[in-house]
């Protein structure tokens, strides 16, 4: 059963609705069902009200509601999420913006982060290997202390599920790709190869993954950069 708090921020989504935004969303790719159509902006600034909580994350998750659940990400306790949580949300994810928001704002901060990143990235739901990816690409920019090894193995990941030609996997795989080649020089210069490899393989999703993550990595402002970077090193 709801609390009075959950059913008080239903109540304020739902005033909200814009069906005229759901069919814009829609036109990109965003899963219509049980959206209403409201802000990102909007939904960052409730949760700035709200604060953070944990139970009320969890009941808001359950209602089903598309910007429910984004919410329910914004204002969690990454401290407080199991394992077994992440299970049930991730198998819940029905759409890319969902899955993305959830990974970047809450997973990967859990500290079963890491893990699931190479876990959910073997695994056949669209959008539950999607999230492996997109944790990987937020772990590289947010994990400052993570060490080299970690992005290394993700790396071989990449290299692995780069022939899954289903574009929302596809996006994620090159979206990893291009933020471990974005975390140091080292880092950058393996990801360059790797993608020189993946660029080799005779698939239409491959290649795509490769040269786009090549004309980023090799470029001119990201290899400015790196050289910043060794410099302070």
């Amino acid at each position: 059963m709801s609390s009075a708090k959950c059913k008080e921020v239903l109540e304020l989504l739902k005033s909200r609705a814009n069906p005229a935004s759901v069919a814009g969303m829609a036109r990109y790719g965003i899963n219509p069902h049980q959206t209403l159509g409201i802000s990102i902006p909007f939904l960052r600034q409730l949760a700035r009200e709200i604060g953070r909580q944990h139970s009320l994350a969890e009941e808001l998750w359950s209602s089903g509601i598309h910007e429910a659940r984004i919410l329910a990400g914004y204002i969690d306790d990454s401290a407080l999420v199991s394992e077994a949580q992440m299970e049930l949300w991730a198998a819940d994810f029905d759409s890319w913006d969902v899955c993305d928001q959830c990974c970047s704002n809450l997973f990967d901060r859990t500290p079963h982060a890491k893990r699931k990143a190479v876990e959910w990235s073997r695994r056949e739901e669209e959008f539950v290997k999607r999230a492996g990816f997109v944790l990987m690409a937020q772990l590289a920019v947010h994990d400052k202390k993570a060490p080299d090894s970690l992005f290394e193995a993700y790396l071989i990941r990449v290299f692995q599920e780069a022939l899954d030609e289903r574009n929302y996997v596809r996006k994620a795989v090159n979206w990893a790709l291009r933020s471990i080649g974005k975390r140091n020089p080292r880092l950058n210069s393996l990801a360059i190869r790797k993608a020189e490899e993946i660029q080799k393989i005779d698939s239409k999703s491959a290649r795509w993954i490769a040269d786009d993550a090549l004309r980023e990595l090799g470029s001119e402002k990201i290899q400015q950069r790196m050289k910043e970077k060794q410099t302070h090193v």
